[in-house]
């Protein structure tokens, strides 16, 4: 059925913060995940759900626009802290993608959209004033306008590596500690990966990561039994995702599974055959324009991501993921994977796998590693990320070796898949890895002409009128009895915002269209935005209809 202005559906997204598939439903026997496995049981399970990047801000920087992040500049991590670990560029910055990307939410909210987003962004640029309805620890559905569908998006952040370590779980939450989480798994029943040394403290670690993922299934319920409370679970499409895989060595900031990899479940009431397992590629580059596609909303030409459900649904044969500068360490690695085989290329083979990023290494995984490989105690495959040096190339079947153990790259009988996953991979680069081989200062310098961030022009206000279109304003600055306003803003690519609320922190709307103002005095405030820019001035215009 087609959708319509009547029967449009409501959209919930739930992010889990740095989260592989360690759930129940995933079939994990050690998981504590029943309100996600109950999701999953009435929905499809994808198995092949993956991150264009294994860390937070440069993949969640092509879900909101559909666009890879290589393609507009957010492929390093991250760019408002880079004067701290990079101090040859000239200031933090605020990626500047080309003028015509936008965030997806901005074409829904056009769509009469209520949009909400619960809190985190981490975009690489802030969020725009056009973005969301609501952006904030407040923001929720039941705010919106009765009858108005609705996106809604609530990150829960309890999972993040930090979590492991330390107590960064204030700055996220409501709690005082991490420690209130209940620590109920059992550290010897932990399954750690082939490459990483067995200690107690590395099992204490992924113990207590366990029981991060049940407090994070208390979180899904609660959303869950919220939209049953209000009556719109049978006419909600429920996705749950993480941003990437867990914080571990060789997961996190990695093209391996193990970085890439995540959980992605859908739930569409009355279309969607529950209990389903698909093994569909899916990146999640192409969560937005699959929200499009179900919305009925124009999915925009420029867009790189392509949906997976809806009418306009599109099959992928492969994935594509990248590792540029994280924090303080600069690297250059690309990846493509289908659904048996991963290609990896190292542009830097000269360098070590395990560089110093300071905030992984407060993790006791990490630690761990340096204390063994300094003492000689590491064996085999626990020292594949202790390598000083690495190939040019890898190639793993990810069906027969699920933790990318065995490199088959130099073996004959592979040369076949090697050729032609290179191939895709320099056929990617080609249409997608726009800045990829450019230094960063100089992106920097391309996007911030002369070290300045550019500023979005102020918008202007046009009255309109049957009798005098585009009439002046008067001396005292009040436009006398025009029927509509139209807003314009000289810059390319520039949206604008606009409310008549007072105050410090008014309700910003979406601007589409002129509107028509009613009798009496209107005062309307308005700025612009452009992705990247600094916002416009704020413009005030005094309207009269007498």
């Amino acid at each position: 059925m087609a959708t319509t202005a009547t029967n449009r559906p409501n959209i919930l997204w739930i992010s889990i913060e740095d989260t592989s598939p360690r759930f129940g439903c995933y079939g994990d026997p050690l998981a504590r995940t029943p309100n996600i496995d109950k999701l999953a049981s009435a929905g499809t399970l994808y198995s092949n759900g993956f991150a264009t990047a294994g860390v937070c801000s440069p993949s969640r920087s092509s879900i909101i626009t559909g666009m890879y992040p290589t393609a507009i500049g957010a492929h390093h991590m991250r760019t408002e802290h880079v004067n701290k670990f990079t101090p040859e560029l000239p200031t933090p910055y605020a990626v500047v993608p080309p003028a015509h990307v936008k965030t997806f939410t901005e074409y829904m909210r056009s769509e009469g959209y209520f949009c909400t987003n619960n809190w985190k962004t981490d975009y690489q640029f802030p969020s725009p004033l056009t973005a969301w309805d609501e952006n904030g620890r407040e923001a929720h559905w039941r705010h919106r306008e009765p009858g108005q569908p609705f996106f809604a998006v609530f990150n829960h952040m309890l999972t993040h590596e930090s979590s492991m370590w330390g107590d960064m779980i204030r700055k996220y939450t409501d709690r005082e500690s991490v420690e209130d989480i209940p620590r109920v798994t059992d550290p010897e029943l932990v399954k750690l990966p082939p490459y990483l040394p067995d200690t107690l403290k590395i099992r204490e670690s992924v113990a207590k990561y366990y029981d991060l993922i049940a407090e994070a299934d208390e979180f899904v319920g609660k959303l869950l039994q919220q939209l049953e409370e209000d009556g719109l679970a049978e006419n909600t499409i429920v996705f749950l995702w993480s941003d990437h895989g867990e914080g571990l060595p060789r997961a996190k900031r990695w093209p391996y599974d193990a970085g890439i990899r995540v959980p992605l479940i859908v739930r569409h009431p009355g279309v969607m055959e529950p209990g389903q397992v698909s093994d569909t590629l899916v990146s999640l580059i192409d969560l937005g324009p699959t929200v499009l596609s179900l919305t009925g909303t124009t999915i925009p030409y420029h867009m790189q991501g392509q949906p997976f459900l809806g009418e306009q649904a599109k099959s992928r044969d492969y994935i594509f993921a990248t590792r540029d500068r994280y924090d303080e360490s600069y690297d250059m690695v690309r990846a493509a994977r289908d659904k048996q085989y991963k290609y990896i290329r190292n542009y830097y083979p000269e360098k070590p796998y395990l560089q110093w990023i300071q905030f992984s290494h407060q993790h006791a995984a990490f630690q761990e590693l340096w204390r063994l490989e300094l003492s000689g105690q590491l064996e085999g495959d626990q020292r594949l990320l202790m390598q000083h040096k690495r190939p040019v190339e890898e190639l793993y079947d990810c069906v027969n070796d699920p933790y990318e153990i065995s490199n088959l790259a130099d073996d004959p009988v592979y040369r076949v898949e090697l050729e032609r996953l290179r191939t895709v991979l320099d056929d990617w680069r080609d249409q997608y890895d726009v800045w990829g081989d450019v230094p960063e200062e100089r992106m920097v310098a391309q996007m911030y002409p002369g070290g300045v961030q550019p500023q979005t022009a102020a918008p202007i206000f046009i009255p309109l009128n049957s009798e005098l279109p585009g009439r002046e304003a008067t001396a005292n600055g009040e436009y006398i009895e025009p029927t509509a306003v139209l807003l314009h803003c000289a810059t390319q690519g520039a949206s604008i915002a606009y409310t008549t609320d007072k105050g410090l922190n008014p309700s910003w709307k979406l601007y589409t269209k002129p509107f028509i103002l009613l009798e009496g005095t209107t005062i309307i405030r308005a700025k612009a935005v452009r992705i990247g820019y600094k916002d416009s001035e704020e413009t005030t215009g005094s309207f009269v209809i007498e």
